[in-house]
């Protein structure tokens, strides 16, 4: 995999890290300023546990994300990298299109940058 590409996937699979974090720990804390505006501070309590469960998936990808860097073989580290890219791409355009317009520019597009990095480099 070439560099640039590995460095866009290790931003995206850092990006997605900081997501579980926010989303499984820092709900109620830090999660209150990232999304004012997108929910009323009333909600970050009883919508803790979704929360939650958002962030494990989250973390998901970004093990994916990590485990495609770390596999020796380009070929294989690519495609691996591929799938977990297009995972957050989809989530990202789902998130755009149900929740909030920012989650394309947040998620989706630097996850399309890295798949653009896979396919024109490799």
């Amino acid at each position: 995999m070439p560099v640039l590409a590995q460095l866009l996937v290790a931003l995206v699979a850092l990006e997605h890290i900081y997501i579980l974090w926010l989303e499984m720990f820092a709900w109620e804390s830090r999660g209150k300023k990232v999304f004012k505006g997108a929910l009323k501070e009333e909600y970050f309590a009883p919508t803790k546990v979704l929360a939650a469960n958002q962030g494990l998936y989250n973390g998901f990808l970004a093990a994916g994300l990590i485990w495609a860097l770390l596999i020796a073989d380009p070929l294989w580290s690519g495609k691996v990298a591929l799938f977990f890219l297009a995972c957050v791409v989809v989530a990202g355009v789902y998130g755009a299109a149900t929740a909030s317009r920012k989650i394309f520019f947040v998620q989706a597009v630097p996850a399309l940058l890295a798949v653009a990095a896979l396919l024109l480099l490799s």
